[in-house]
């Protein structure tokens, strides 16, 4: 990992109430880089959890500065979590998160669906959109912006 960058940069703090929210945590989190071992499913609590390096693709286009930070997701009321398309005992595999979907089935409630690259995916089903998104640090200088074969995306 590269050393940490000072920038004039705020940290991220969204909220998401509906689904043009969740559009906007989804542009905010595109291209994010989790460990299976830092989502959490938390049934007593309704809450589904993950911790990531999140690409800023807002420092990108208005400074040209490639930066990723650490970042907090999290969505509250949900009902049921499924995974598909990796092994959640896999601990320190990686995912990279192509983007963030909304279904509404009975209002307020429906699917929040989190597409990673190759085909790795989480359902959840929520009694209603309840999601906050918060940088956690200190950014640092990515390597590389993210790219994706044509044809790949949340949907």
């Amino acid at each position: 990992m590269n050393a940490p960058t000072k920038t004039s940069a705020e940290p991220l703090r969204l909220f998401a109430v509906d689904g043009e929210d969740v559009e906007v945590l989804s542009a905010a989190m595109q291209d994010a880089i989790f460990r299976v071992g830092d989502m959490a499913y938390l049934p007593a609590q309704r809450r589904f959890a993950m911790v990531g390096c999140r690409f800023d693709w807002l420092a990108a286009a208005c400074s040209g500065k490639a930066e990723r930070t650490r970042a907090g997701l999290h969505f509250d009321s949900v009902q049921k979590a499924a995974l598909s398309g990796f092994d959640p005992k896999n601990r320190e595999t990686t995912l990279n998160l192509l983007g963030i979907t909304f279904s509404q089935e009975e209002a307020p409630g429906g699917v929040v669906e989190l597409v990673f690259s190759g085909g790795a995916a989480v359902r959840l089903h929520v009694e209603c959109i309840d999601a906050q998104l918060r940088d956690l640090g200190e950014r640092w200088s990515a390597r590389a912006v993210p790219g994706h074969p044509l044809g790949e995306t949340a949907k």
